[in-house]
């Protein structure tokens, strides 16, 4: 039901962008909400969290209908460079451009909590994931210079315990 509930308000915005002549944009989903849409795991949630994409603010009227939703700054975000060349587009939606991240980037984007909900969706996605894609999305976060210091620091000190917990 809840992954009904979260492409019911992504139609809403593709109509929302339609109604208002908006250019068509991009938008890509990360984190819990991600894990539903590709059904890579079981949990529950009803906040989006997305990459900020330097939206105009006319778009504020789509993203007005998520609610509960975390526009989060790339340079705050355990991301790879390249995370929108695995990213997954849901092909239901007319105007505007739907990604999830693949299961790799969102594995990787978990390690920097390591929070209980975050070992639960680990724990599911996994299993599933390329442990040799992972390894290389890994290293493209950890070469990131435009990453903040205190972010990169704390991804480090969690991905010893990530490397234990699951052998990658």
């Amino acid at each position: 039901m809840i992954r009904e509930n979260l492409i019911e308000v992504l139609h809403q915005m593709d109509e929302v962008t339609k109604l208002f002549k908006l250019e068509p944009f991009d938008i890509y989903i990360i984190g819990g909400s991600a894990c539903i849409l590709g059904e890579y795991t079981n949990r529950a949630t009803l906040d989006i969290d997305f990459v900020d994409l330097g939206y105009p603010s006319k778009y504020g009227k789509a993203f007005a209908l998520l609610r509960d939703y975390d526009m989060l700054e790339y340079q705050s975000t355990i991301l790879s460079p390249t995370y929108t060349k695995r990213a997954i587009k849901l092909d239901e939606f007319k105007y505007i451009n739907v990604y999830i991240l693949s299961k790799e980037d969102v594995a990787v984007s978990k390690i920097i909590r390591l929070a209980e909900k975050d070992i639960e969706d680990l724990n599911q996605i996994i299993p599933k994931c390329d442990k040799v894609l992972l390894n290389e999305i890994i290293k493209e976060v950890i070469d990131r210079e435009d990453l903040f210091l205190s972010k990169k620091n704390e991804f480090l000190k969690k991905l010893k315990i990530f490397r234990e917990k699951y052998n990658v």
